[in-house]
């Protein structure tokens, strides 16, 4: 960025369009725009889990993963730029093998909850799994290398498995689907 924002409010948007880092213009309903803000609102939650009381080493992975949520921001503001490196990606799943490794296997479907860092992590996964479900939406019409879409990926899974871990750092259990219950 060579110039500091020293104005926020630029009117620009005004007409429904936004500006792309190419320059360019947009409608505020295009695909790539609903991409940026679906990986914009994941980068909130990574950010609001993070306010947690959370396991050694968890808050530095997830300091990571919003630096490399703003560098997928920054693909999908300037069209042919590419940000993200398969280190990112091997990143990801480095810390997936290494939590889940430490977890009981799974025998039931968990519900999202547990402990309240847990839940953030459930919520940061699901929308994650709509920023995935934007870019590939993007992909269909614009040219997009694998990568965001993999690191989308990898990155939701990764978020199922920390919240499993962050029950058991927490001592709180995962929270089990019951199938065919009856009304009590």
């Amino acid at each position: 960025m060579t110039d500091r924002l020293s104005s926020i409010i630029t009117r620009g948007g005004d007409a429904g369009t936004t500006g792309l880092g190419d320059g360019s213009r947009v409608s505020k309903n295009a695909d790539r725009i609903h991409a940026l803000g679906d990986v914009d609102e994941l980068n909130c939650i990574i950010g609001l889990l993070r306010c947690e009381s959370l396991p050694a080493g968890v808050d530095a992975f997830l300091a990571e993963v919003q630096h490399d949520l703003f560098d997928l921001g920054s693909e999908l503001a300037v069209p042919g730029y590419q940000a993200l490196q398969a280190a990112q990606l091997s990143m990801l799943e480095h810390h997936a093998a290494e939590w889940n490794a430490q977890l009981p296997p799974l025998k039931e479907f968990i519900l999202p909850g547990g402990c309240r860092a847990a839940a953030v992590a459930h919520q940061g996964r699901a929308v994650c799994r709509r920023a995935e479900r934007s870019v590939v939406a993007l992909g269909e019409f614009d040219a997009m290398p694998a990568l965001p879409r993999q690191y989308l990926n990898r990155l939701s899974d990764v978020l199922f498995i920390l919240s499993r871990h962050l029950n058991v750092a927490a001592q709180v259990p995962d929270v089990l689907w019951l199938p065919r219950r009856t009304a009590g």
